[in-house]
């Protein structure tokens, strides 16, 4: 995973950077952090206790083209709509959550409870993408006045490669002493992998200083696979496994704006 993550971000970097100079964007970079709660096979759909328990970290770098200015002469870009009230958003990030069974099925006291509760995992999601943020507001009226606020809309794709750790405190899986039936016969993997996913999301920026903004998000990322958490139960057999694993992020971040 070293690798493959220092691949990602001199790919990051470089295209980037050589895209914004070929074509005059001015460019901002920045980071955040925040939580991740991750819905997957483990626990029970809409309950609270999954929902509270199945959450992680993620972390991120982004970089924006900023239609509004050209790098090279430091001036504003002719005046349209879009130049006004776009920026496309490029991010290298990082998502880690710990994962168990909650809910009632793993609550009964009874051979397939303790089998549930003492099943566990990990998933691990690098991620590359972008996506396009709509602004509602002027982008060069917010750039100008500290203080003021940015709220936004986003939605892309990224390329997620994930890692998955799936075990059972009660031996190895795959023997139904240790394994609850519905994930026998291929119902589980550590193997990883990796996937496209589309993501949306909804935030606003803080005006800082001239060149620097605060921002904070709420995101949503849907992935086009059931591996993700490393469990995945056969959905022709089993009905109540009805979508692809998915999570929501809320992080908050800094972005500095490049001369």
């Amino acid at each position: 995973m070293t690798k493959k993550f220092k691949y990602l971000l001199i790919l990051f970097l470089g295209v980037n950077f050589s895209m914004t100079a070929q074509f005059g964007f001015s460019h901002e970079v920045g980071a955040f952090v925040g939580g991740v709660a991750f819905q997957s096979d483990f626990g029970v759909r809409h309950d609270f206790e999954t929902n509270a328990g199945n959450t992680g970290f993620g972390v991120g770098l982004v970089h924006y083209m900023n239609f509004a200015y050209r790098a090279e002469c430091n001036c504003y870009t002719p005046e349209t709509y879009f130049n006004d009230h776009f920026k496309v958003r490029t991010e290298l990030s990082y998502n880690s959550t710990k994962l168990e069974h909650f809910g009632e099925w793993a609550d009964k006291e009874s051979l397939a409870g303790n089998q549930l509760k003492a099943m566990k995992g990990e998933a691990k999601v690098t991620d590359i993408g972008m996506q396009l943020e709509y602004f509602p507001l002027s982008i060069r009226e917010f750039t100008a006045t500290n203080g003021s606020w940015a709220p936004f809309l986003g939605l892309g794709a990224h390329y997620s490669f994930f890692s998955n750790h799936t075990y059972s405190e009660l031996g190895p899986l795959g023997s139904p002493l240790t394994t609850y039936p519905r994930y026998l016969n291929g119902g589980y993997s550590s193997e990883g992998g990796s996937t496209w996913s589309v993501v949306s999301s909804v935030g606003t920026r803080y005006k800082l200083t001239e060149l620097s903004d605060l921002f904070v998000e709420l995101r949503w990322q849907y992935y086009f696979s059931d591996w993700v958490d490393g469990l995945n139960k056969d959905p022709n057999i089993w009905n109540e496994n009805k979508s692809n694993d998915w999570n929501v992020w809320f992080h908050v971040g800094y972005i500095y704006y490049l001369d």
